[in-house]
């Protein structure tokens, strides 16, 4: 197996490494992130504002939370992806885009196909219109492959790497994908999708799969990272999905951001890119490290696979330390830390309703 890059001890949730490149050339301040109330989306608004960007957040709050932007100056919009006008409405004035909203997960897609296909792909789609028009309205041609322009909106896509499916890890963007569930093939879609804007209209972008990823503001996410720590809060137990010998490449999310971060601010186009940490980990080694972190007695029992379940996956990253100038930073055991710090915090904590936050988990 890969080695884990080492650890830089416990680290905040939400603090970043300082970067000195300048956004696409000097230009582009501006971003909208879609889907920005949600757990990703919370901690890459925090990083662009301390780097001096504006930030507009589209999001439905179907799975963020308006609270994760309390205090924050930013400009929210509360709507749709699949909503035109509001699409349309949250683009204009913006020279980036980050596009965070989605049906996340495996699970999600296998009980509604077309509910995944219409939010991933429909959604995306929507998006990248908008950008097509506002790059139209700002007196740049949007009639043919032979006459992209000047840069319009530049998209950051958050892809997956349930897009490459089934495979022989590590995962790369050289091999065809072959997608194993619904959001695999949303996800895929939604990269072409990318791709065929780039290359008919010339529109700038650039599809991330991500990783496995975890951290700070995950509360109402189902990833396993954030059910082992519910199940610890809630439980004093973690369970584990069939034998717990499946494997992933698990990321951080504030090494994650420093990626989209990297993205926005790159000249690169048209590309896609494998953003995780190039190392295999085991759900049970994750639940051994989860157990460390928190250094308390957990039970592990074993309940049923999921079905849909890619066995193996990890990533290499070679093309994104090449392209982008990107290295993960952050260790397991210290994300994970960082991670169950955030959720004693909010435990301790009383949600928006007037219950624990515990209790919200049991509910």
């Amino acid at each position: 197996m890969p080695r884990r890059p080492r650890g830089q001890g416990a680290i905040a949730p939400v603090t970043m490494p300082a970067h000195t490149s300048q956004p696409g050339g000097g230009s582009a301040r501006c971003v909208l992130i879609t889907g920005g109330a949600g757990f990703i989306g919370a901690s890459l608004v925090r990083l662009l504002l301390e780097r001096g960007y504006g930030v507009t957040v589209l999001d439905n709050l179907s799975a963020g939370r308006r609270d994760y932007l309390d205090g924050l100056p930013v400009k929210f919009i509360a709507g749709d992806i699949l909503d035109s006008d509001a699409v349309g409405h949250a683009v204009a004035g913006n020279e980036a885009v980050v596009h965070l909203a989605a049906q996340t997960g495996v699970p999600g897609s296998l009980a509604d196909p077309r509910r995944d296909c219409e939010v991933n792909v429909l959604g995306t789609l929507t998006l990248l219109e908008a950008c097509r028009v506002e790059k139209a309205k700002a007196g740049r041609s949007s009639n043919g492959p032979s006459s992209h322009g000047p840069r319009g909106p530049r998209l950051i896509f958050a892809s997956s790497n349930a897009a490459l499916g089934r495979q022989t890890p590590p995962a790369s963007e050289d091999k065809a994908p072959l997608p194993v569930s619904p959001y695999g093939a949303s996800k895929l879609a939604g990269e072409a999708y990318c791709l065929a804007y780039q290359g008919s209209w010339g529109l700038e972008t650039i599809a991330l799969r991500f990783g496995n990823v975890y951290g700070p503001f995950c509360r109402h996410k189902n990833s396993v990272v954030a059910q082992f720590f519910k199940d610890i809060l809630t439980q004093g137990r973690i369970t584990l999905d069939g034998d717990g010998e499946q494997t992933r490449d698990f990321i951080y999310v504030g090494d994650l951001c420093r990626a989209i971060l990297l993205a926005l601010e790159s000249c690169i186009s048209g590309e896609v890119f494998q953003i995780a940490t190039g190392v295999e980990t085991s759900i049970r080694e994750l639940a051994l490290t989860a157990q460390q972190v928190t250094t308390r007695k957990l039970e592990l029992f074993r309940g049923p696979a999921r079905p849909g379940d890619v066995r193996r996956n990890y990533s290499s990253i070679a093309k994104a330390r090449a392209a982008l100038g990107w290295e993960p930073e952050t260790s397991l055991a210290a994300g994970l830390r960082a991670t169950w710090n955030w959720y004693q915090a909010s435990a301790a904590a009383t949600d928006p309703c007037g219950d624990s936050f515990a209790a919200a988990f049991r509910n």
